[in-house]
């Protein structure tokens, strides 16, 4: 079920992204092609550094300029979504096809965390409508110390 369900993903990417390309002139090129196929297999928080050693070992034509302004457009179809996690490094996720989520971050190692949490997202909802606000979107990290950190 997990391989259909990423396999819909993929294709629905695909099929975003050709239609963002098209509705700001641009055309789908060979290294387009092979920079989203990596995005897409890659799960969880990464950076653009990360992503063109991966981007290399299928095109060594491929600069790290070439998957930043990719990213970028990415991100303005809605198919990747930037995270920031408080380190000053910016990071990439999955966003289409992916529900919100918050994160717990270890300030030892690093780790991330997705999480959620209905009543979380419940009292968020709670607290804007005491205050007058309507939540548009929102961006929640947790700060701490994780099991194995705490371990040493």
């Amino acid at each position: 079920m997990i391989i259909i369900l990423t396999i819909m993903k993929r294709t629905d990417a695909k099929r975003v992204f050709a239609s963002y390309l098209s509705e700001h002139g641009f055309r789908m090129t060979e290294q387009r092609q092979i920079i989203l196929n990596e995005f897409m297999l890659r799960e969880g928080h990464f950076t653009a550094e990360e992503l063109t050693e991966t981007v290399k070992k299928k095109d060594k034509s491929i600069g790290q300029a070439t998957v930043y302004r990719l990213l970028k457009v990415l991100t303005g179809s809605g198919i990747a979504r930037e995270v920031s996690l408080g380190d000053g490094i910016t990071r990439y996720e999955h966003h289409l096809g992916h529900e919100h989520h918050d994160h717990l971050t270890c300030d030892i190692c690093g780790k991330t965390v997705e999480i959620f949490d209905e009543q979380i997202e419940l009292l968020q909802n709670k607290l804007a409508e005491k205050h007058g606000f309507t939540i548009g979107r929102h961006v929640m990290i947790i700060y701490g110390a994780c099991s194995d950190c705490r371990k040493k």
